[in-house]
């Protein structure tokens, strides 16, 4: 890391902790933006399509000026917006397509634990081995599935980046980046995945987990539940706020770092108050 005082840091290549500390100066350096941006973006959460689409921009905004920052050419947010507007719609269907992905995934561990489920029942009633045969393969598949998840996580981590950042590139070739750039380097993304979810994990159980487990006990449609609810939800929507622009920070740093590695780019960190 670079000694000069004036500089935030000059890192290549990054490790584990140097991405995920990297995003986390460059959240802390613009705080009061990122925070107000996230804001902005879950307040357009309210609005059904239009206001997803714009969620979703927003998200690959706070990315793109990350990323200015690290390249050391920071964009105003006025001129960012211009830039991300233009592919408004361009969010949302990378948004769907992803999710279709993972719901694909999700619905094929769910039928495969389903039959096995059942072939348990029918094998339970005349086989002890034939039931120990069958919990063990509800296992592995678990297992496999949870592999599976943290794995498409890890690939699919990086493409409202590129979105946001690159000219002419389409959604497909943006998943398709994200794809080519983790494909040698998964356990890495993972992780970093796992180290910054630990960072954010007290505000998330604090204002989500912790929340939700409280209002299930509560009987939906009393006074109580009435009450209770809408301080939770909002607590939820702050957790978001404050937790977003982190993800977005790291997301840039390590898509830079990515492709530092395969086209040899230098890695800077800016500080906003150098010259």
């Amino acid at each position: 890391m670079s000694g000069n005082p004036n500089a935030i840091g000059r890192l290549r290549p990054l490790s584990i902790g140097n991405v995920v500390s990297a995003g986390a100066r460059l959240y802390r350096s613009h705080f009061k933006t990122y925070l107000k941006l996230a804001l902005f973006a879950y307040l357009w959460l309210l609005i059904p399509i239009y206001g997803w689409a714009k969620y979703f921009a927003i998200s690959g905004l706070i990315a793109r000026l990350a990323f200015g920052e690290l390249t050391n050419h920071p964009e105003s947010v006025k001129t960012a917006r211009q830039q991300v507007n233009r592919r408004l719609w361009s969010f949302l269907r990378l948004a769907v397509l992803i999710g279709w992905l993972f719901i694909g995934v999700y619905l094929g561990i769910a039928i495969a634990m389903g039959i096995l489920w059942v072939a348990m029942f029918f094998i339970a009633v005349s086989s002890l081995a034939g039931t120990i045969a069958i919990t063990t393969l509800i296992i592995v598949i678990l297992a496999i599935g949870l592999i599976s998840i943290i794995w498409l996580v890890s690939r699919l981590l990086l493409p409202e980046v590129p979105l946001a950042i690159e000219t002419d590139i389409t959604v497909r070739q943006s998943i398709a980046r994200s794809w080519a750039l983790t494909k040698a380097v998964v356990l890495r993304v993972i992780g970093i995945v796992v180290v910054a979810s630990l960072i954010t994990l007290p505000i998330v159980l604090l204002m989500s987990i912790i929340p939700d487990l409280l209002i299930s006990r509560l009987e939906p449609g009393t006074t109580v539940y009435s009450i209770v609810f809408p301080v939770l939800l909002i607590l939820r929507i702050v957790s978001g706020i404050f937790v977003l622009p982190f993800w977005q920070a790291i997301k840039a740093t390590l898509y830079y770092d990515l492709r530092s590695r395969k086209e040899g780019l230098d890695l800077q960190l800016r500080n906003p108050n150098s010259v």
